[in-house]
């Protein structure tokens, strides 16, 4: 059956739920939706796993966050990380997985009271084709979804990442400790500084 088109009111009428962001979080991303798909990607030594980490922080003042750490799983270098972010304040409000396959993450994403939020670190690591990425994302649509990926220069590495990150509403790229907004929800900067004294060095100023 199809669906029904909607008029223009229709549209203007609709409600949507979406994440009130304050300070430097909605000046880089402005307030994004609830549900659906968000990407971050860059190479590695440019705090990419801080961002997400701190962005995890940060989402749990309002839901509930799991994380599958599919490349670094509980290792000391999480541990480190998790301390360095502050996570034991939002202790309650995060889980950490150690790797699971696709198959087993949907499984527990569809239990009774699943975390809202779910990060996959790394999309290269699911071996996703997109198709499977397609249906994954039809089988959640109340859950917000963040793919991490790593990079092959400016772009994701790999074709399933790049369309993944087409289709993500809301993409961010890290780069010289500065999280950019390339996606539909762009704040009044468009930027959120990860670490004040690198951008400094890599970029000249802040």
């Amino acid at each position: 059956m199809a669906r029904r088109a909607l008029s223009v009111n229709d549209l203007y009428n609709k409600k949507y739920k979406l994440l009130q962001f304050d300070g430097e979080w909605k000046e880089a991303f402005d307030c994004p939706e609830r549900y659906g798909i968000w990407f971050v990607w860059g190479n590695s030594g440019n705090g990419k796993t801080t961002f997400v980490l701190e962005l995890v922080k940060y989402l749990a003042r309002f839901l509930k966050v799991a994380i599958n750490a599919l490349e670094e799983g509980s290792a000391h270098t999480m541990q480190k990380s998790f301390r360095n972010v502050g996570m034991a304040e939002v202790a309650k409000k995060v889980i950490l997985i150690e790797g699971e396959s696709m198959e087993e993450l949907s499984e527990r994403m569809e239990k009774k009271k699943s975390a809202d939020v779910w990060i996959i670190d790394s999309v290269q690591y699911t071996q996703l084709s997109y198709k499977a990425y397609i249906l994954f994302k039809k089988k959640h649509p109340k859950k917000l979804i963040i793919f991490v990926s790593h990079a092959d220069g400016k772009k994701p590495s790999g074709r399933a990442a790049t369309s993944i990150m087409y289709d993500a509403t809301l993409k961010i790229w890290i780069e010289g400790y500065k999280a950019v907004s390339k996606g539909r929800y762009i704040g009044e900067t468009g930027e959120f500084v990860i670490w004040p004294e690198g951008v400094i060095k890599y970029w000249g100023a802040l």
